[in-house]
């Protein structure tokens, strides 16, 4: 069955919103970043990329890839190398690092976001192609003899 104008449309909005998610989530990343002053040396900074996106081709099923450098968890959860593993809470001194959420808080957000556009992009598809399945005019027109 030709996809409608309005499949059309929700295609293309959610193939709009996934090219859109990456680059945004660097922005947003390196926003936060600059924001808290969890820049030192800039390699942080520069490492935030948007790697790559791949998708079905009605962009149903899409996997996302972003990078930056390992230690910016570190900096996400305020630890490094003055925290020894296993460490109870103690270290005997006072931790000199400070908590800088760059990354946890606005990347769960964003993956929230993004759920819930797909839920709604996806349920409106299903309403209506279980509508147009029960339609007898537009199941008279898809079926070929």
């Amino acid at each position: 069955m030709p996809m409608s104008g309005n499949d059309n449309e929700q295609l293309e909005a959610r193939r709009k919103y996934v090219t859109a998610f990456n680059a945004t989530m660097v922005k947003i990343w390196r926003e936060q970043i600059a924001l808290l002053g969890a820049v030192d040396t800039g390699a942080l900074y520069r490492s935030t990329v948007g790697i790559s996106m791949t998708a079905d081709g009605k962009f149903i099923d899409i996997n996302l890839e972003q990078a930056f450098n390992t230690y910016g968890l570190f900096v996400d959860y305020g630890t490094g190398r003055n925290t020894p593993r296993g460490n109870p809470g103690d270290i005997g001194k006072s931790n000199g690092r400070k908590r800088k959420r760059w990354f946890s808080r606005k990347y769960f957000a964003s993956v929230m976001n993004i759920q819930e556009f797909y839920a709604d992009s996806l349920g409106q598809e299903f309403c209506r192609a279980v509508s147009n399945a029960l339609n007898p005019d537009i199941m008279r027109r898809a079926v070929t003899l």
